[in-house]
């Protein structure tokens, strides 16, 4: 070979790695900004299963008890974003789904949204879903989950203050069921109702709204 196609080989070859590492470089941009939280319309948020308050709502005064028999009560709602999903133990379907879901989603969170996001499951069905119950049920999705029970009428306002509210399935006898929403609700770290995430829930979308929610909140 002579020096010219030696010459010659060694520039197509520098070629085709400055090609390859342009390439690499566009396309560690492209994921890069595509993992970076961004402002999001009102149109796209709901677009994609979030509805934002325009204002968020001050859900008022509750005393409710959390799955250790400590005091869950509106303080316990400041201070970190709060994924909140109303439920029963007894549910068949819709809950362990969505709290299979909620560990998941969290478990793909990373740096800040990971330390401040914590997930709340409040039951519908404080008769059978006591302390005990709920220290049974939730920590087996997740360690770091809280469930929350209490009084009837307490749980019923709570709900009906985060548009809400659940209904006892009539004529079940003691199996009986509870109708009840699968949204889940976003709380801000002021502990207002924020928003919430409108069922069926799919992952990537969530992760999108959700780091566009706190972007929005947080500018």
């Amino acid at each position: 070979m002579t020096d010219r196609s030696r010459r010659q080989r060694r520039g197509v070859q520098l070629t085709i790695a400055g090609v390859v590492v342009f390439m690499c470089v566009v396309v560690a941009g492209f994921v890069h900004r595509i993992g970076l939280p961004r402002a999001m319309s009102d149109a796209e948020m709901k677009a994609n299963g979030t509805y934002i308050l325009e204002t968020p709502r001050d859900i008022g005064d509750f005393s409710l008890l959390d799955h250790r028999g400590e005091a869950f009560t509106p303080a316990r709602l400041e201070g970190r974003w709060t994924l909140l999903f109303f439920g029963f133990t007894y549910c068949p379907d819709i809950c362990p789904t969505t709290m299979s879901f909620l560990n998941e989603f969290v478990g793909q969170l990373e740096g800040t949204e990971a330390e401040d996001t914590r997930v709340v499951m409040v039951s519908v069905d404080p008769a059978r879903d006591t302390p005990e119950q709920l220290a049974e049920y939730v920590p087996y999705f997740n360690p770091e989950f809280v469930g929350v029970t209490g009084e009837f009428l307490d749980l019923f306002r709570f709900a009906t203050a985060l548009n809400t509210p659940f209904r006892k399935v009539p004529g079940q006898g003691e199996d009986y069921l509870v109708d009840h929403s699968a949204n889940v609700v976003l709380i801000n770290p002021r502990g207002d109702y924020h928003g919430f995430f409108k069922a069926p829930l799919d992952l990537a979308k969530m992760k999108v709204t959700y780091r566009a929610a706190r972007y929005r909140w947080e500018r």
